[in-house]
């Protein structure tokens, strides 16, 4: 497999990393219909354990079934399917290869009240089932914040010792912050930053508003027009290590697909690095997903040949 200049460029970020490690990054990156560019498009499945079965697939059906969302991400041609350890065992064997694989390796429930995150999977459960990477969450801001830092720590290390890239999904919740400065754009570029120093390879974080939550981070903000989604975007992409980490996007609750795609082309103008698409993809039929991830794929693609140009 010939590595791409735009790949190229992305692990040479990473530059003192294992070997393998960035043999898996590469995996990624060279798969799908996305192959090669530079992006990413991820089919996240751990809805079912966060939200619940009925909120997750009631809308579609066919999505309660693994081997549906397997052949989804497949039809797709997408980047990786990403999911608790059950999930992924379900059809991991009888479709090896087809897709790569993320083991989402923490999990919260509805049911609780505290904002945590539970270990569901290990790195062994990742080798076994073939995965390119092991992802977990975290809660920046949350009572349980540093346990979870600790966890997740302690899962990195061993997945990098064993050649698996890794992921975090970064959630700023709980503790002293409203739910508006979830989102904020300070808090979400904050996120992103812990991320990266925890040693995430790829950042997964929500699109970041115009709202600068912290006080003390107001004079920093001041002084730039913040309205634009693509300067947001540039700003958290910053973050990460100038850039230098891999970050995709949530596409969030079920919406409108003019809506999304023209985040996504928010997203691409702003040098993210792809979108991770779970609710707005599965929840909908399986035509219209392959409809919707096509013309994301399409944004994506036609954005790193104008770089290229």
């Amino acid at each position: 497999m010939a590595i791409s200049e735009p790949v190229r460029r992305i692990l040479e970020g990473f530059d003192g990393e294992r070997p393998g490690t960035k043999a898996k990054l590469a995996s990624l990156l060279m798969h799908g219909r996305l192959a090669g560019t530079g992006k990413l498009m991820i089919l996240p499945v751990d809805q079912g354990f966060e939200h619940g079965p009925a909120r997750s697939f009631a809308m579609n059906p066919a999505a309660y079934h693994p081997q549906y969302l397997f052949q989804l991400a497949i039809d797709a041609r997408l980047s990786a399917l990403a999911g608790p350890v059950g999930l992924l065992g379900a059809c991991a064997d009888r479709l090896a290869g087809e897709v790569p694989l993320i083991l989402k390796a923490n999990s919260a429930d509805s049911l609780a009240q505290e904002h945590d995150q539970a270990v569901t999977a290990t790195v062994r459960d990742a080798l076994e089932l073939g995965c390119a990477a092991i992802g977990y969450t975290i809660y920046p801001g949350a009572d349980r914040q540093y346990e979870m830092f600790e966890e997740v720590r302690d899962g990195i290390a061993e997945a990098r010792a064993n050649g698996l890239a890794a992921m975090i999904w970064a959630y700023p919740r709980g503790g002293a912050l409203a739910h508006e400065d979830e989102t904020a754009l300070d808090i979400v570029a904050y996120a992103a930053h812990i991320a990266a120093l925890l040693g995430a390879h790829i950042i997964k974080v929500k699109l970041p508003t115009e709202r600068i939550a912290q006080h003390e981070a107001q004079d920093a903000y001041a002084g730039r027009n913040w309205r634009s989604l693509e300067t947001r975007v540039a700003h958290v992409m910053q973050a990460a290590f100038a850039g230098k980490r891999i970050v995709v996007f949530s596409g969030g609750p079920l919406a409108d697909q003019r809506e999304l795609v023209e985040q996504v082309r928010a997203i691409a103008r702003g040098g993210g690095h792809g979108s991770i698409v779970g609710r707005n993809s599965f929840q909908r039929t399986h035509d219209e997903a392959l409809a919707l991830l096509d013309e994301i794929a399409g944004v994506y693609g036609a954005a790193e040949k104008r770089v290229q140009a």
